[in-house]
């Protein structure tokens, strides 16, 4: 259920990433080095770009099963956990596009070794928290780190693969992508049950460290070296722009998640209005700044592309689905039901595997069907979140009815997720892939973000009984709500009505 890009649509994660197509080329069949430098050592590359793309993808699901281990170790409020989970969703989102601007400056191998060493040094800071809040805090260091390391993964592949041999490595991309969610459910459950060493939920974190160690060493010794191209280094990254969205960003989480916890007080309400006329602000200055001939964070000409608006809104509330149904169920199963943390990972193995395959698959679908698929995908994903609600209404475990259901939401979420992302960048021109790339994966990060404050909001009032009577009644009401919202985001589907 990862949000980077399908490398069947696009070359390009981000602005400074160069757009083309990820086609095999028939006349060429192997790697070649891209610049000067060491020569290519082409599958240790790929090894390492594809394990540190996985360590990243697994920690940002990996910790859903810890949330109840670590609630009760480190005493952590409902909000706290909220920004546990999110603190590294929002610096991974608000950095994405910087991220990806800082490898076509300075050169893809260095600055993916740098944010992979600023990564692992965030995850033992992690293991290493002996409160909640300095785990909040190293969250958000981590999320830097991967959101400095991840763009530069299919730019190194891009430049470094052609032929089969590129086909073969976006292969291996797309499989790591589709199994990273699923893998990091069950790698946490397993690290939190096994108690290793008497740590409890630390392994999450700490098991990062020595494979990071490693692939630093491998990385300085065995990546060929790389220079950006011509025009990137006086590409400016935006740094304004870059503040006003963070800010407002930071304007709307922090208040989603601390206001039902303090009754929502005057600060809050102020806070919103401030990210208001932040989003504002940030929407005008990169408007100007285009106008000016410079590099926006997030072009404007992009979002007047035509089908781009209502994907960004329908990729937005997809994700943000997505998040809340994984939070929620997840407090649920282990708080209100007692599931032990592998056995909550493996619940929820039947909706990433179905997400994966579905994100993998669409393609071989008669092409006529294309155009329905979102539409199919969010109905099925209401029709998901209603049943899953109803079999865990009464208190009990839901039975099989509930990996059948959690099965379809999955799915679901695919069929709306996978094609409206391959279907938008396929229509954008070339040269504003990139940055309709990074568009689209900042707005599904912003969209998980979303999703843990608003559902997980939701889900804690209404659960506030610590009871398992009380925690199926939240999971009840937060099922209803996320199935209207799958009703409600049909509308960014249906054709407009010409005039």
């Amino acid at each position: 259920m990862s949000t980077i890009p399908s490398p069947r649509t696009t070359s390009a994660t981000g602005p400074g990433e160069v757009p083309g197509s990820s086609e095999a080329d028939p006349t060429d069949n192997g790697a070649r080095a891209r610049g000067p430098g060491r020569p290519v050592r082409p599958g240790w590359l790929l090894l390492i770009v594809l394990l540190g793309q996985f360590m990243a993808i697994l920690d940002s699901f990996v910790v859903n099963v810890a949330t109840a281990t670590i609630r009760t170790e480190l005493h952590a409020s409902g909000s706290g956990l909220q920004l546990v989970v999110a603190g590294y969703t929002i610096s991974y989102a608000v950095l994405l596009i910087t991220g990806a601007r800082l490898g076509a400056r300075h050169g893809h191998r260095r600055v993916f070794l740098a944010g992979l060493a600023l990564f692992t040094l965030a995850s033992l800071l992690c293991g290493l928290a002996d409160g909640t809040g300095v785990l909040i805090a190293f969250r958000f260091v981590q999320g830097a780190g991967a959101a400095v390391m991840l763009p530069q993964v299919l730019s190194l592949i891009q430049r470094t693969y052609d032929g089969p041999a590129r086909a073969r490595a976006l292969g291996l991309f797309s499989a790591v992508i589709a199994s990273g969610a699923a893998i990091g459910m069950i790698v946490g459950g397993l690290l939190v049950d096994a108690d290793l060493f008497g740590w409890s939920w630390r392994p999450v974190f700490l098991v990062n460290v020595p494979v990071g160690l490693l692939l630093l060493l491998l990385g300085v010794r065995l990546m060929p070296r790389d220079e950006p191209r011509a025009g990137e280094r006086a590409r400016g990254l935006d740094l304004p722009g870059l503040v006003l969205l963070a800010v407002s960003v930071m304007c709307f989480t922090v208040p989603m998640v601390l206001g039902e916890e303090q009754g929502w007080p005057l600060w809050t309400w102020l806070s919103f209005a401030l990210c208001a006329v932040l989003a504002a602000a940030f929407a005008g200055y990169e408007a100007r700044l285009a106008r000016r001939g410079g590099a926006p964070l997030i072009a404007p000409v992009v979002l007047r592309a035509p089908g781009v608006p209502r994907a960004v809104v329908r990729l937005g509330l997809t994700m943000a689905m997505n998040a809340g149904v994984l939070l929620s169920l997840s407090l649920h199963l282990q708080s209100g039901l007692g599931f032990g943390p592998l056995r909550t990972g493996l619940t929820f193995l039947p909706t990433a595997v179905a997400f994966g395959a579905v994100g993998l698959n669409w393609r071989r679908l008669p092409e006529r069907w294309h155009a329905a698929l979102p539409t199919a995908g969010l109905l099925l994903a209401a029709v998901s979140f209603a049943g899953t609600g109803l079999v865990l209404r009464d208190g009990g475990d839901g039975g099989p009815w509930l990996y059948a259901v959690l099965l379809g939401g999955g799915g679901g979420l695919g069929l709306t997720f996978s094609p409206t992302l391959g279907r938008t960048l396929a229509g954008v021109r070339p040269e504003h892939a990139a940055d309709a790339s990074g568009l689209l994966t900042t707005t599904s990060q912003l969209g998980l973000l979303t999703g843990v404050a608003v559902y997980g909001a939701g889900y804690l009032a209404e659960a506030g009984g610590g009871t398992a009577a009380s925690s199926a009644h939240g999971v009840w009401v937060t099922s209803l709500a996320l199935a209207g919202t799958a009703v409600a985001a049909v509308g960014t589907v249906l054709p407009r009505r010409r005039r």
